[in-house]
């Protein structure tokens, strides 16, 4: 049976910033997750690194430009018309004139590190703001890379704070401020990953090791849902459920 279990830890990271969304150094945020459960190769620090270097090369780089530079092979992009090939989706894509800003503030991870996810929050050029899931693979330089990602505006969007400061990137704020690191239990495996599913996945992956899986649904009014399941003494434990609705 499937239990919803509180996180792991929680972390505080020094954020601030009067201009845009904060440049946390690599090492303090290591620092900060060094007590998220890490065991061996498994460092939630390392994903939240990737989320904030991903996220400035969008910004310095272009979006879509950020987005196939550190695509994993074989990574899919989930649209609202379902998932497609992010390499086919990418070439060529112009870049908007001004990137998405986002930031983590939960991390999955499996117990030997290959496997990981991030939930999180974004702000586009337009001012939406709304949520967003990624899965990433460790690579052969120990490196991770996405593989694959979706995202969905607040449908409706929450009302503005009035006490925002000018110029503040409230969502990176806010979500650089508290994540939380979560690295599944080492100890037992669980049986064939996840349950049964209606509809059926469109898209999954599973931990080598076989603590970590996760799956991604579509509906056919565009709406998707992603579900991870982490193990927990021998039994799956599903630690996000969220949907994405069309826009």
């Amino acid at each position: 049976m499937l239990r919803k279990i509180a996180a792991l830890a929680s972390i505080s990271l020094l954020a601030g910033c009067a201009s845009g969304p904060p440049r946390t150094p690599v090492k303090m945020i290591e620092r900060a997750l060094a007590s998220a459960g890490t065991t061996g190769l498994a460092q939630p620090g390392q994903i939240v690194a990737a989320e904030s270097g991903f996220a400035r090369a969008a910004r310095e780089q272009g979006q879509w430009s950020a987005f196939a530079e550190r695509a994993a092979p074989g990574a899919v992009l989930h649209l609202e018309s379902g998932p497609v090939d992010a390499a086919q989706w990418l070439r060529g894509r112009a870049n908007p004139a001004e990137a998405m800003r986002w930031a983590p503030r939960d991390v999955w991870m499996s117990c030997d590190g290959t496997l990981a996810v991030s939930q999180g929050r974004f702000r586009d050029a337009a001012g939406l703001v709304g949520s967003y899931a990624t899965a990433w693979k460790r690579q052969d330089d120990g490196g991770y890379d996405w593989s694959y990602h979706v995202q969905a505006p607040d449908s409706p969007q929450p009302p503005p704070r009035p006490e925002q400061a000018r110029g503040q990137d409230e969502i990176v704020v806010l979500a650089m401020e508290l994540i939380k690191g979560h690295v599944a239990d080492c100890k037992g495996r669980p049986g064939a990953p996840g349950p049964q599913t209606n509809p059926a996945p469109v898209a999954s992956a599973t931990s080598p090791d076989g603590t970590l899986h996760w799956l991604a649904q579509q509906r056919e009014d565009g709406a998707r849902r992603v579900i991870v399941l982490s193990n927990t003494a021998g039994e799956w434990d599903e630690v996000l459920d969220i949907g994405f609705n069309p826009g």
